[in-house]
């Protein structure tokens, strides 16, 4: 078995393929990467048993194999090569050499049949998303995701798609982001859980791809083809909380205002709060908004003022200052707008602009109670 490959070629791809794989293993065969041979055509596979993902690669060779090869050694050395034609040659003794311009290096390898399969969807549903969509909705929704162990629902993204749109959702109890397009449609209903690392590692080479991604889904795994490549993974198991039910549908007081300055007077507030609670004021009257902040502690405090569009009651309500934080550096509006009908209950953050036609991004934050 033997095959050339372009040094900075292979590194790309490797180097999006090593995210998959975990810092330790149980099995040890997961520390490598599967190379497949088949004449003109290279597919290097890595996975966690989780998640598993394939790139396909176009090379020059004549002859077919498999043999699977440490990652990590193998990342290291390609990173340090300028660009240039590698040979690798797999030989008897089970090492596989490498040749460049300025020398030969051995590695051990494994033999390829040791390697886990890559799960095959039996009669998938299938639904075809731009992959510059796909991209936006893992990055307007992951962050809102939990980390919570013993709720593994709410650690991923939910993706519900049907003939109407496409809705992805993400939330932690204290925050939730819904991320919805019309117009990108699914031929039937199907809704999922999709982990986080999977999306982590989409969403890392998604953003610089203009193709059309396919998702194929059954009830336990996932597959996304797009370019040369191939990630499959497991779904998370269970029942997605009902989160229409704690969207608040009545909210008479509606606050517009600047997102950047917001944000920022959002952030300096938020330096003199108290360090665990992270509890910030906000005081709402006619066109002025009042941020302020109190760390009775270290008797440190701070307040600003804001003018605003402010229509409905006076009204004085708290929030976590990093969820809100968080929020607002994920719009990129100009403007947003804060919903909300009474200090106990979720506030609602809208864009007002910068949307796509058939985009809308709808972000609850949930108060904090105000000790007076």
């Amino acid at each position: 078995m033997k095959f050339i490959v372009s040094s900075s070629y292979l590194l790309k791809q490797l180097q999006v393929l090593g995210s998959v794989i975990n810092s330790s293993n149980t099995l040890p065969i997961l520390d490598n990467f599967l190379f497949e041979l088949d004449n003109n055509q290279l597919k290097v596979s890595a996975s966690d048993l989780e998640t598993t993902m394939t790139a396909t690669l176009e090379i020059d060779s004549t002859s077919q194999g498999s043999v699977a090869i440490p990652a990590k050694l193998l990342l290291d050395i390609l990173k340090t090569f300028p660009e240039q034609p590698l040979t690798f040659t797999v030989e008897d003794n089970s090492t596989v050499e490498i040749s460049s311009n300025s020398g030969k290096y051995a590695i051990a390898y494994a033999p390829g049949e040791e390697f886990p399969k890559a799960v095959v969807l039996d009669d998938p549903s299938k639904t075809l998303v731009p992959a510059e969509v796909l991209a936006t909705a893992v990055s307007k929704t992951i962050f809102a995701a939990g980390n919570d162990d013993l709720r593994p629902v709410m650690s991923g993204v939910f993706f519900q798609f049907s003939p109407e749109g496409l809705i992805f959702v993400a939330t932690d109890a204290h925050k939730l982001v819904k991320y919805a397009r019309t117009d990108v449609k699914a031929s039937q209903v199907a809704d999922f859980i999709m982990p986080k690392k999977p999306l982590n590692i989409l969403k890392g080479i998604l953003g610089a791809s203009d193709a059309e991604v396919t998702i194929e889904y059954n009830d336990s795994n996932a597959t996304f083809s797009f370019e040369n490549y191939v990630l499959t993974c497991r779904l998370i198991d269970g029942k997605y909380p009902n989160y229409e039910a704690v969207i608040p549908k009545e909210n008479p007081n509606k606050l517009l205002i600047n997102r950047v300055q917001f944000l920022n007077s959002v952030r300096r507030v938020a330096i003199f709060a108290n360090k665990t609670t992270h509890q910030i004021r906000l005081k709402i009257a006619g066109t002025e908004l009042n941020i302020s902040a109190e760390d009775i502690d270290y008797s440190n405090k701070a307040d600003e003022r804001l003018t605003c569009d402010y229509q409905g009651d006076d009204m004085q309500i708290g929030f976590n200052s990093r969820f809100l934080t968080e929020m607002l550096n994920n719009l990129s509006s100009d403007e947003i707008q804060l919903e909300m009908s009474m200090p106990n209950r979720a506030g609602i953050l809208t864009p007002v602009d910068g949307l796509d036609e058939g985009e809308t991004v709808t972000m609850l934050v949930m108060p904090v109670m105000l000790s007076n």
